[in-house]
């Protein structure tokens, strides 16, 4: 199964211009409130009609604006589940679930809802209408729904979104369950980088309506290429960067000289909290002397601000208690490794 999407829509005050290829893979969208991410799915499903562009599921047409193609949300063949899961609240579990399924005999439907219901494990509450589901129960109701349509692809909207995070990591190994037994496309929307990360094959970064990087998840996480995709992979230390008198960086925001030279089109200089060292050494490439200007603690670790000496910029670097525990000082040194260092464009 395949995906190809060219699409190109003006929302009025909001383009969105995106150009997506998926194969039998979950290529996660990745980014923030309002960058397009949900008007990309619901264009694809026909919720939406493009200005211009073309939509290919599986060498099937769904659109194309130069041979005048536009098919119709239902004969799309597009699986989407919205963030509310948009259930039927007058329809018990089974009922929602055969919803797509209403025209088939009714042996036929009752074969089918019954094994449904217990491979999503919901027997016990198919009477039960969604407002006595609990969250978990009513994305499990939506996704049986939705496969029983027999989809050509399956698009969730940030399908954890309604979910307590204490039943994520359940519903997350589910729904990874549910991406291998279906072998298709998948795309899944999100905000969430560890989501993303646990859950995609691949990730195409939107910003503003476009996607500005795509690659392996790992990739993009590693080496992300712009400001946007460094952010949203979790990044919290990136500067401006400009070039210094001997060719090396000099991170203004931070007011530090990196000993690497400058690529070119760079904007923006990257470091991740984790990846900053404590340093035993006074002098040494990209070691600086800081100020502990901040402790915070979280569970298994501290979030230290730090404040290079003889500046106003700050970085934080998160390090295990245990690790804290040795050398907490008001003051230390920092060894930001030169593969650790991220260039970033615009």
């Amino acid at each position: 199964m395949s995906l190809s999407a060219e699409i190109t829509k003006d929302f009025g005050g909001f383009v969105l211009d995106v150009k997506l290829e998926a194969g039998n893979e979950v290529l996660a969208l990745l980014g923030a409130s309002g960058s397009g991410k949900s008007l990309t799915l619901q264009t694809i499903a026909g919720i939406f009609t493009p200005d211009k562009g073309r939509i290919i599921l599986d060498g099937r047409t769904l659109f194309d604006s130069r041979e005048r193609i536009n098919l119709p949300t239902q004969k799309r063949h597009c699986g989407l589940m919205f963030q509310s899961y948009a259930l039927f609240p007058n329809m018990t579990a089974e009922q929602n679930l055969l919803a797509p399924v209403h025209s088939l005999p009714k042996p036929e439907r009752s074969s089918l809802a019954a094994s449904m219901l217990e491979l999503f494990g919901l027997s016990e509450v198919r009477k039960h209408y969604p407002s006595q589901l609990s969250g978990g129960q009513r994305q499990r109701t939506a996704l049986a729904r939705m496969l029983l349509a027999k989809p050509g692809i399956i698009m969730l909207d940030e399908p954890f979104s309604a979910l307590d995070q204490h039943i994520r990591q359940d519903t997350e190994g589910y729904l990874l369950e549910v991406f291998r037994n279906f072998g298709g496309t998948v795309i899944l929307v999100s905000h969430d980088s560890g989501e993303v990360f646990r859950l995609a094959d691949r990730v195409a970064v939107i910003n503003d309506g476009r996607i500005e990087a795509c690659g392996t998840k790992h990739e993009i996480f590693t080496s992300p290429p712009t400001r946007t995709a460094a952010i949203l992979t979790g990044c919290r230390n990136i500067s401006r960067a400009e070039r210094s008198e001997t060719n090396e960086i000099f991170a203004s925001d931070w007011g530090i000289t990196l000993r690497l030279p400058l690529r070119e089109g760079v904007k923006f200089v990257g470091v991740r909290s984790r990846d900053i060292r404590p340093s035993s050494d006074c002098e040494g490439q990209n070691v600086f002397r800081c100020t502990v200007a901040g402790v915070v603690e979280d569970t298994a670790s501290f979030t230290v601000t730090l404040r290079p000496e003889g500046t106003c910029g700050s970085l934080c670097m998160d390090i295990p208690k245990d690790q804290w525990a040795v050398i907490s000082s008001d003051s230390m040194n920092i060894y930001l490794p030169e593969k650790s260092i991220l260039q970033l464009k615009e």
